[in-house]
Order: C-alpha cells, then sequence, then structure tokens
C-alpha cells in the first residue's frame, strides 16, 4: 500500500482540533494510556456536571451511554451489540474467557511468548489450576509452526498487535487455522484496536478484549469484551452479582437465568462516567474511519522507523506493510532508552522506555512533522 504526501496530511489536518494535546506536546505514547479527545473529555464531564446538579435523576441517560458503547464497538467490530460487555480493562476480559470456559486436565493452549503479561500470566495459571498444558511459540513463528501447534489444541490466544516490537498479526489467517482445528481463538486486542481494521467475522474470532485507554482514545477503567453469540452459554461468568440476571432490574426476583446477551458478563454496577468519554472516542473513530486511520499510523510508523535507521538506531521490527503498527521500537549501542526518554519528554516530546528500547506510538491526528520532531531530537 502507497502513502502519498497528500494522503497523510488529509487526515491529521482535518482532525487535529479535537486534540488539545497537540498545543503542548507531540504525544508519540497511545500504546501507553493516549490522551483524550475534546469530545471523549467533554462528555465525561458533562456527566460528572450531571450528577453534581441532578444526582441520579437522568439516570436512564446514563444508561444509554452503557448502551452506546456497545453500538459503537459492534461496529467497530462487525459484531452485534449483544456481543459486547463492558469491562473494567483488557486482563478482566482475558480471564473472563479463561476462567469461564470448562477445562480438563490435559487441554491444550496455544500461547505466545512475547505477550504482554495480561495475556501471558493467566494461561500460566491455568496450569497449575486446571492442568492444562500451554505451548509456547513466537507470535512471529511461520503459519506452518502455527498450524500444526494448533492441531488438537483447544484454544490459541494472540495479541493482534505485540506491545513491544509492533508486530501485527494476521488474524484471518490465524482465523482460518483455528476454524480448520476447532480450535477457540481468543484476540488481546488493546494495542491494534482503533489504528488498524478488525472484523470479528472475517477473522473467526470467538471472543476478545481490548480497554479504551490506547488506540481507542478512551479513559482508563472502561473497555469491551467481545464474545460470540454461539459462545456466551459455553463461559460461565466468573464474577457474579446482581446484574449478570436477566431479571437484573426485579430487586425482588430470586430468579438466576443469565441475560440473553454478553451482559451476562457485567456482575455489577458500572464505569458509566468512563462508558460517556469511550462511547464519544468510539464514536469519532468511527467518524473518522478505520479505513482511513491505518494508512496514515503505518505510514507515520514507518517513518519514525526509517528515520532511526538513518541516525544508526535498531529498529526491533522489520516492517512490512502487512506486520506494521503504529508502535516502532528503537535502540542504540551505548544510549540509555530512559536517558533518550528524558531527552525527548524535556523536549515536549512523550514516548516510553520499554525493556531497553524507546517505544514510539503515533495515532492519526499526528503529522509527519511531528514524527520529524521526533526524530531530530534523537543523537
Amino acid at each position: 500500500m502507497g502513502y502519498g504526501k497528500e494522503e497523510t496530511q488529509e487526515i491529521w489536518s482535518a482532525w487535529r482540533h479535537e486534540f488539545p494535546v497537540t498545543k503542548n506536546l507531540v504525544y508519540l505514547n497511545h500504546a501507553a494510556v493516549a490522551p483524550l479527545p475534546r469530545r471523549g473529555a467533554e462528555a465525561m464531564q458533562r456527566m460528572a456536571q450531571d450528577a453534581l446538579d441532578y444526582g441520579a435523576l437522568h439516570y436512564p441517560e446514563w444508561m444509554e451511554a452503557v448502551d452506546g458503547v456497545k453500538r459503537a464497538a459492534a461496529r467497530l467490530l462487525n459484531a452485534d451489540p449483544g456481543e459486547i460487555a463492558t469491562v473494567k480493562n483488557t486482563s478482566e476480559g482475558i480471564a473472563t474467557v479463561a476462567l469461564g470456559l470448562d477445562w480438563h486436565p490435559g487441554d491444550r493452549i496455544v500461547a505466545f511468548q512475547e505477550e504482554f503479561p495480561a495475556n501471558y500470566y493467566i494461561w500460566k495459571k491455568l496450569e497449575q489450576w486446571k492442568g492444562v498444558r500451554v505451548e509456547w511459540l513466537s507470535c512471529m513463528a511461520p503459519l506452518e509452526e502455527i498450524d500444526r501447534a494448533a492441531r488438537g489444541a483447544r484454544l490459541l490466544a494472540i495479541s493482534f498487535v505485540q506491545y513491544l516490537s509492533g508486530y501485527r498479526a494476521n488474524l484471518e489467517a490465524l482465523g482460518e487455522i483455528c476454524a480448520r482445528h476447532g480450535v477457540f481463538f481468543f484476540v488481546d486486542a488493546i494495542q491494534g484496536l482503533g489504528a488498524f481494521p478488525l472484523d470479528v467475522r472475517k477473522a473467526k474470532i470467538h471472543a476478545l478484549a481490548a480497554d479504551g485507554h490506547k488506540w481507542l482514545l478512551g479513559p482508563e477503567g472502561c473497555g469491551i469484551l467481545y464474545v460470540q453469540r454461539e459462545w456466551q452459554d459455553a463461559i460461565e461468568p466468573v464474577e457474579f452479582g446482581w446484574t449478570n440476571v436477566a431479571a437484573w432490574q426485579d430487586y425482588s426476583s430470586r430468579d438466576m437465568t443469565l441475560r440473553n446477551d454478553a451482559g451476562r458478563y457485567e456482575p455489577g454496577t458500572l464505569n458509566v462516567v468512563g462508558c460517556f468519554g469511550l462511547r464519544a472516542s468510539l464514536e469519532l473513530l468511527l467518524e473518522v474511519g478505520i479505513e482511513n486511520i491505518a494508512p496514515h499510523v503505518q505510514r507515520l510508523g514507518d517513518l519514525i522507523a526509517a528515520g532511526a535507521k538513518e541516525k544508526g538506531y535498531e529498529v526491533m521490527l522489520e516492517r512490512t506493510p502487512e506486520n506494521g503498527s503504529g508502535i516502532v521500537s528503537i535502540r542504540k549501542e551505548g544510549l540509555d532508552a530512559r536517558w533518550l526518554w528524558t531527552r525527548l519528554r524535556e523536549a515536549g516530546v512523550v514516548a516510553a522506555p520499554r525493556q531497553g528500547w524507546l517505544r514510539l506510538s503515533p495515532h492519526f491526528y499526528l503529522s509527519p512533522d511531528d514524527v520529524a520532531r521526533a526524530v531530530e531530537l534523537l543523537p
């Protein structure tokens, strides 16, 4: 895919006004915690003001914000709103699936060594708790190797984008492998959803989790869990409270029949103010269009990688149009990553030191000149 100068400029210049952070910083840290867009912050401010002035008088409008998150997330994923639950974070979403399935000693899971701990620890714990066996591969293993490992496995879990290298998995190819072998396909989507297209139907994904505070541009503590409707009866809620059940609005009911959608995974009062912000941010992304965001994010990452290489830096991932993402990790012999991080920070450029690497992660509202400024600061 080619990226012309006019194409890459058009999107950032049209939407930069939504991000006041650009007046203060070159923010290249969306793989950690993203700044809020104007409309997301204002939505939460309105809800807080409403609670200040009227208490819970307008509670139905608060619940509409929750439903709005589910509708917007469903559009983003090509899912049904009834397949979306709101969760506190990605870890809660992963654990809901991992602990809700019925495991037996000897069951096998395929997982990947380079994962962020949220998509690593839980599978290790299942080895201890349930006697399952995890086969650990590299996320960059050839598809043939993953295919062999998937034969006879019950579940395969992978991140859409790896948090350190920025490697973007071919989810459709992995979904085909899982479908062919009858393997449950789980995706940790937090580092790619909001920046690159993800279609749960095309990729044959059974469940997916993502917090809102990275590429989805939402607040911390409010994320989404997708569970394919056909699998909801097979994944038991592991946190059980008053809103898991179908009759949750009838406080006198003692009927424990579960809700008939992914709301069964919501055990109690939700992060409503977070839902106001996340709904606004999701609707912004849908308005901009992920199909427009992805090539620009890819282009910015390519520019960072190329510029760093020219200055003698090692780039962790050899980027291609197929595997590149918004994450670029670089290092240079003799230079400490934390020192580089401080140097950029003092100049108003925000990145992140990670495991000896400097990780930079731009989103769509940044310009090529923004990333050029960051590269210029590299010694």
